[in-house]
């Protein structure tokens, strides 16, 4: 397994929608691997492929193992279906928006859909901070970040706040 080097912000591909995994063979297998050594390393919780420059829908999450226990989810060709209307905003960082961070509200509970590394397709319902993971990491999929759930003032004062730091 492999370090991957992880695409910073303003890098088009951060903006661009993710294309479904056709199959699951090695080539993906080992992108999964190098995406959870990438992501314990930098440390993350979450990271998707668009992150390093694969631009698929698949993301790895393990939103607990900072606090000691590990649950990696591989999650290929996922979806996402809020299950109430109740939300909660969180202080949110990336991996590839380094030294900022911005309040997003996300719905508290969902229902993730995803296919694993071993073909079958998986449906389980989230919430808390796993919901929270999930529900950023399938806005990489679909091109958005953490400034996309910003009002204009704040996401540009927040843009030149990152700006400064790179």
């Amino acid at each position: 397994m492999s370090v991957l080097p992880i695409i910073t912000w303003p890098d088009v591909r951060l903006q661009t929608e993710c294309a479904a995994v056709e199959a699951i063979g090695p080539e993906i297998e080992q992108l999964v691997g190098d995406m959870f050594e990438t992501m314990y390393t930098a440390p993350g919780r979450g990271l998707a492929a668009s992150q390093v420059g694969v631009m698929r829908r698949l993301f790895v999450m393990d939103a607990t193992w900072k606090e000691g226990d590990m649950n990696p989810l591989v999650c290929i060709n996922p979806s996402i279906v809020p299950l109430s209307d109740a939300r909660s905003t969180n202080e949110e960082a990336c991996l590839s928006i380094v030294g900022v961070s911005a309040d997003v509200s996300r719905p508290n509970e969902i229902e993730l859909s995803y296919t694993g590394l071993n073909g079958k397709r998986v449906t389980a319902v989230i919430e808390g901070f796993a919901a929270v993971c999930a529900q950023h990491e399938m806005d990489h999929l679909d091109g958005r970040v953490i400034f996309d759930h910003l009002g204009a003032p704040e996401r540009a004062a927040l843009e030149a706040k990152y700006k400064e730091i790179i």
